[in-house]
Parts: C-alpha cells; structure tokens; sequence
C-alpha cells in the first residue's frame, strides 16, 4: 500500500515542484545548453569522446584519399618516362652483360683462332641457317607454353599424376626428336611436323615454370641466357677448328652427374639438409657449366658438319643441328629461372 500510495503521489509532488526545477536549470549549466549551442560552436561537453572520434578519423580518411587521389594522378602522368627510363636501362644492362660476358669468355677459350683466315662462306652459311631454326625453335616454344599457361592447360597438367605428365612427357619429347633426326632432309612436311611437335613437347615442361615465375624474372633469364649463349657461341665459331671435339665425352659425364644429382630428392630423405643442398648445387650451377659446354661442342660440330656436308659425305640438315641447340638453350634457361627466383626469395 506504501508504494501505490507514493506512486499515485508522484504527479501531484511533481507538478508542485515543476516552476523550481524550471528555474534551475535554467540558471545552471546543463548539458541542455549545449545542446541550444550545437547550431553555432560544438561543445565538448555534449559530444563524447568516441563521436569526437569518429569525426576525426573522418576527417582523416577523407584527406588520406584525396592525397593519394592526387598522388595517383602525378604518378600516372609521370609513368610512361619512368618506364621509358627503366626500358633503356635495361637494354644497357643487357648489352653490358652481352659484351662482358663475349670479352671474358673469349679471352679465356679463344686464344688460338682459326688458321684458315676466317670462316669459309659455306659454313658461315650452315650456322646461319643453324641459328635460324634454332631461333624458330625457341620462339615455337616460347609461344606455345605461353597459350598452354593462358588456356589453362598447363595448370591441368599440374594437379594431374606428375609421374605420368614426366615419363609420358619424356616419351613424347625422345619419340619426336628421334623421329625428326630420321627423316631425310629432302622430305619438308614431314620434318617439319616432327620439329614443330618436339618444339611442342618441350613447351609442356617449360609452361608450369612459366606459370608460376614474374615476366620481369622470365625476361632476365631470356636476356642472361641469350648473352651466355651468345658468347659461347662466337668463341666456338671463331676458334680453332675442332679445337674443342674433344669435350664431348666429358660432357656426357657430366650431364650424367646433374642428371643423377636432379633425381637425389625422390631418393635422399628430407632430414639430409646438406646432402640435398649440395645436390641442388650441381644441379643448378653445374648444370649451367655442363650445358654451356655443350653449346661450344655443338657450335663446333655444325662447323665440322658443314665442312663433311660441302664434300658430300652427308646431306646439308639445319634442323638436326638446331635440336642441340635448343636443348642446351632450354637447360640454360631453366637454371636461370630458378637461380633468380631464389635470390628473389632470400631478399624477402
């Protein structure tokens, strides 16, 4: 009864006490005050903290994104000379590792030139055309991974049983380079089929190293590659003749041990961390030396073939010569690509 008796009470004491309470609120300082001042000045008192806030980080957001708006737009009006600038240094770099790389290489394998008084035109005219096919090749297979990367299809060829994308691949590839040597040089088509399928074969074991590496990666190895070659090649074309025929059974042996040392990780166990580091060594730095090799080797034998084809003793064949030089251009390039992507990873 107490308290239904002071509830009832309530609006009368109220409506007795509603003038004094008017009178003093308005002579105190409420927050109602504050809020008659929100048209004109805000108050702190009236606002909290967090609203204060949320108004500055508002505040901050919206120039943040007027900066970088502007930002933005210079950097978009200064980007075609950034690139132009970072196109010739790059072509700069690329000739300096070229000519380098021709002067060093030459000062050490080509002391003793050719004593005929240069190269005769037939066999300029054997390597040229060697070079040609070689060049071809090398473009069929550039542009052939890069349609397998884009279509898809080299993606399919990952997520598939690896053993048998290997030994199938490896079947295709020895099946259409033995078939394209067999056939007569004199037969176009089907010479020609053969290479384009072999060049074709190959492109499948190079897509998925495409699909994964940077393009700026893939165009430093193209580039280191194309000077090692390169260079390799003007010492076998100008050095002595048949000065380095010999290397040849060596080099078997070698590409043997990188072959062997490439298969070591389906063998060694995991926990032998320096055993399979030194394997990826010889793998990857000797492979570099054994394959270089083979390209001076190479050189040197479409050189002797042009001379054995001049007195007929067999038929004038670019494109058998230019297999070798695929493969060696191929396994060169290879390496690169992982030497480069494993300096990118050790600087991040």
């Amino acid at each position: 009864m107490s308290f239904t008796i002071a509830v009832r009470q309530g609006p009368a004491r109220l409506a007795t006490k509603l003038p004094q309470l008017t009178k003093t609120a308005l002579r105190t300082n409420a927050p109602i005050r504050s809020f008659h001042r929100a048209s004109g000045k805000p108050s702190q008192t009236f606002f909290t903290s967090r609203t204060l806030t949320a108004t500055s980080v508002l505040r901050a957001t919206s120039r943040n994104a007027f900066s970088q708006q502007s930002r933005s737009y210079q950097y978009q009006s200064s980007a075609p000379a950034a690139d132009s600038g970072s196109m010739m240094r790059r072509l700069l770099t690329g000739g300096a590792i070229f000519g380098g790389t021709l002067v060093a290489i030459n000062a050490v394998f080509n002391r003793e030139t050719r004593e005929d008084g240069g190269m005769p035109p037939f066999e300029r005219e054997y390597l040229n055309s060697t070079f040609l096919h070689t060049g071809l090749g090398i473009g069929i297979i550039g542009l052939t991974a890069r349609q397998m990367v884009m279509s898809g299809f080299a993606y399919r060829l990952m997520v598939t049983n690896p053993w048998a994308v290997a030994i199938g691949g490896l079947a295709l590839s020895f099946g259409t380079m033995i078939g394209t040597r067999m056939i007569d040089p004199d037969n176009y088509v089907p010479k020609y089929a053969l290479w384009t399928a072999f060049n074709a074969t190959q492109a499948a074991f190079v897509a998925p190293l495409l699909a994964f590496a940077p393009p700026v990666l893939i165009a430093r190895a193209g580039l280191y590659t194309l000077a090692m070659m390169g260079s390799i090649s003007f010492v076998g074309a100008t050095a002595k003749q048949e000065k380095y025929m010999y290397i040849g059974g060596p080099l078997l042996a070698g590409a043997a041990i990188v072959a062997v040392s490439g298969l070591a990780p389906l063998v060694i166990p995991a926990t032998a961390a320096r055993t399979l580091a030194l394997t990826e060594n010889i793998w990857l730095y000797g492979g570099l030396a054994v394959f270089g090799g083979f390209t001076l080797y190479d050189v040197q034998k479409v050189l002797h073939h042009a001379r054995m084809a001049e007195r007929g003793i067999i038929k004038k064949d670019p494109v058998n010569e230019s297999i070798s030089l695929e493969l060696d251009f191929l396994n060169i390039f290879i390496r690169m690509v992982q030497i480069l992507m494993m300096q990118q990873n050790r600087r991040k």
